[in-house]
């Protein structure tokens, strides 16, 4: 399972223009990035495509606070849920998002099966993966809640 881990980071000129057209965000420590999460909006949702944080401030939260800022975001886009795919069963995968509040969506939509495939045609089904999401708490309780 090491080549789960094994992902290269998007080059500095790719995660620029990510964060340019509000796709990505980064973590910083000391002028130092240390993290960072690509995203982008799928049917009424925000899909998670990739959270990445450096191992050497792995343990710290760095993950879930990318995973807060990025909720806090979709909120403002009027976004429904955050989805996210993932390994079921690697540790610092589908357990992990489980603990953030994510559980496996039992019926994706057509948009999230077609981001699937193409993980199936890049080999990454090489353990099972599943579609993960989490509500977006609103900000005003008493406001109706979005029709999905």
């Amino acid at each position: 399972m090491d080549t789960v881990a094994d992902d290269d980071p998007p080059s500095e000129a790719t995660l620029t223009e990510f964060i340019r057209t509000g796709r990505a965000w980064v973590y910083t420590q000391s002028g130092v990035v240390c993290g960072y999460l690509i995203a982008f909006d799928v049917d009424d949702c925000t899909h998670i495509e990739q959270v990445s944080v450096d191992p050497d401030y792995s343990g710290r939260g760095i993950g879930a606070a990318l995973i807060e800022h990025l909720e806090s975001v979709a909120r403002e886009r009027h976004r429904v849920a955050l989805t996210l795919t993932t390994y079921r069963d690697v540790p610092w995968n589908g357990p992990y998002y489980s603990r953030l509040g994510f559980v496996e969506d039992p019926d994706p939509s057509p948009a999230l099966l077609a981001i699937r495939a193409h993980e199936a045609e890049l080999g990454l089904d090489a353990w099972p993966r599943i579609v993960m999401r989490r509500a977006i708490a609103r900000s005003d309780p008493s406001a109706p809640a979005p029709v999905r």
